[in-house]
């Protein structure tokens, strides 16, 4: 029997993935909706999350598809209301109120899962496998998109907390912190910020590798046609290139839920913050540079 489950926010992005992935699982069924401007056709949609909690204690799963900012609140009332919590990335719009929730989840017995989908990317276990046994000698991360493209008309990616180019480079992030075997931490950032703006329209960071290798990334959202999704890593004997298309966000989505069934199953949290800690340290350490204004 499926267990059910509940969708906030009915945007670009649950429409794109988070629905398909979980009609496309016989673990999920999705019993409802939560959203003031959108519905899914043949699913019951509830105006708010008090609501929804309210009429439905059967639905004991609550997936947020929502912006980030005010993604906390949400995620709160249904941990206190004993739900579970699977989290869109990134997973909130500060470290501490991720690590708040997570020790809200643990205190009531939930599951709570900060996604990163594009960790199960093809191939990236095999990477991570073939790194173990390497000396990694340098990486080198090129995340490059047409911000309209991928975000159109989306006001909020540019305001505090919206995370600007980082929406999508905490997805290389991801995929960094989950392949190298050693962990590695920020050392210097470039943003560059539009006038009118609140977050980056192009990043370049340097990291420091406790094995003297050389770990940078370009992230830009002024990219014209096909967006370039690429990690380049060289080792002492061999090197490696990851590249990535859109059309593997549906595997990976798939095999999200898939871990969020076995998390709910055993009552278990998954609250990896790495990737949202580069953010955060970027913000902190980052160098500003005002460019042109930006309109959609």
């Amino acid at each position: 029997m499926s267990r059910q489950i509940a969708l906030v926010g009915i945007g670009k992005i649950a429409r794109d993935q988070h629905i398909p992935a979980i009609e496309a699982d016989p673990e999920w069924s999705l019993a409802a909706t939560v959203s003031r401007h959108a519905s899914v056709d043949g699913v019951e949609n509830h105006r708010t999350l008090d609501a929804l909690l309210a009429a439905r204690p059967d639905i004991d799963t609550i997936s947020l598809a929502i912006p980030a900012q005010p993604r906390f609140d949400y995620a709160r009332l249904a941990i206190e209301a004993g739900r579970h919590v699977m989290l869109e990335k990134p997973p909130g719009v500060s470290m501490a109120e991720c690590q708040n929730l997570e020790v809200l989840a643990r205190r009531r017995g939930v599951s709570l899962y900060a996604t990163w989908h594009a960790r199960h990317a093809e191939g990236i276990a095999e990477a991570r496998d073939w790194l173990a046994t390497r000396t990694v000698k340098r990486l080198q991360i090129h995340w490059k998109e047409d911000v309209r493209m991928w975000h159109p008309g989306q006001e909020w990616v540019w305001e505090p907390g919206g995370l600007g180019v980082f929406d999508p480079g905490i997805n290389a992030l991801s995929i960094m912190t989950g392949i190298l075997p050693v962990p590695v931490h920020l050392t210097e950032a470039t943003l560059h910020v539009p006038a009118n703006r609140q977050t980056p329209i192009a990043a370049s960071l340097c990291f420091h590798h406790p094995d003297g290798a050389e770990v940078q990334a370009e992230f830009d959202w002024r990219q014209s046609g096909d967006p370039l999704w690429e990690i380049m890593i060289e080792t002492d004997d061999d090197s490696l290139d990851l590249s990535f298309g859109a059309a593997s966000m549906d595997i990976e989505y798939r095999r999200l839920y898939r871990h969020m069934a076995q998390l709910v199953g055993d009552a278990t949290v998954d609250m990896d913050l790495s990737p949202l800690t580069h953010v955060a340290d970027a913000f902190m350490l980052g160098r500003r540079i005002s460019t042109e204004p930006f309109f959609f």
